[in-house]
């Protein structure tokens, strides 16, 4: 029997090169794809998937709510990330949200097969980087000095940061997250605490770098 992969991501093209690589895989077939997390979420008891890889960065609903919803649909299904976003940042919030791996999209056609491989036999699979801060974090060693300030922000806070970098409002925040604007509101003024910044001008500038770096990364 193949092993059924569903696939989340927003670029066609990124989904059509993941699913050319696993079906060559004698053992592996792409049971599904999805450009969002409302859509992945509303086929699942159609596919029925063995393993859901996901982008971390989706219209909507992000890629870190998803893999909760996916595992309170099913505790036992296995999740990868496979993600452009820095791995530093973003696969420990990955890991905690319940994801067994986190790859990043550079690595080679190998590596993400090895990784599919390891997830689907029940391992974990990520970095040696990350498995070594993912140890220290289990056991209550505190990060080294060099870390970023982004990594104080917790998850809700870091969409909020990235999605005002993207030049969405406040009001427009706040419907893309289900919230209040009170809330974002209050969002912003904590990152705006933890960052060491001072107005909402300041806020603005550092998320928009923060976004456009990540893009050319």
């Amino acid at each position: 029997m193949k092993k059924r992969i569903l696939i989340v991501d927003d670029h066609p093209l990124v989904r059509k090169g993941l699913a050319l690589t696993l079906e060559a895989e004698p053992d592996l077939e792409v049971c599904g794809q999805a450009a969002s997390a409302e859509e992945a979420l509303g086929m699942l008891d159609d596919v029925r998937p063995d393993l859901a890889i996901v982008d971390i960065s989706l219209p909507g609903m992000s890629g870190l709510e998803l893999i909760k919803h996916l595992h309170a649909w099913d505790p036992e299904l296995p999740v990868l990330v496979i993600s452009r976003h820095d791995e530093a940042l973003y696969a420990e919030r990955a890991i905690r949200a319940g994801a067994r791996g986190y790859v990043m999209k550079v690595e080679a056609v190998d590596v993400i097969v090895k990784a599919v491989r390891r997830v689907l036999a029940g391992g974990l699979y990520v970095s040696e980087e990350v498995s070594e801060r993912l140890l220290m974090s289990m056991t209550g060693h505190r990060r080294s000095a060099g870390q970023s300030p982004l990594e104080l922000l917790s998850d809700r806070e870091l969409e909020v940061f990235e999605l005002t970098g993207r030049g969405l409002s406040t009001r427009e925040i706040a419907e893309r997250l289900h919230l209040s604007v009170k809330t974002v509101e209050s969002y912003r003024a904590r990152i705006k605490a933890k960052l060491g910044l001072r107005t909402a001008a300041e806020l603005m500038q550092h998320a928009v770098q923060w976004v456009e770096n990540e893009r050319s990364a």
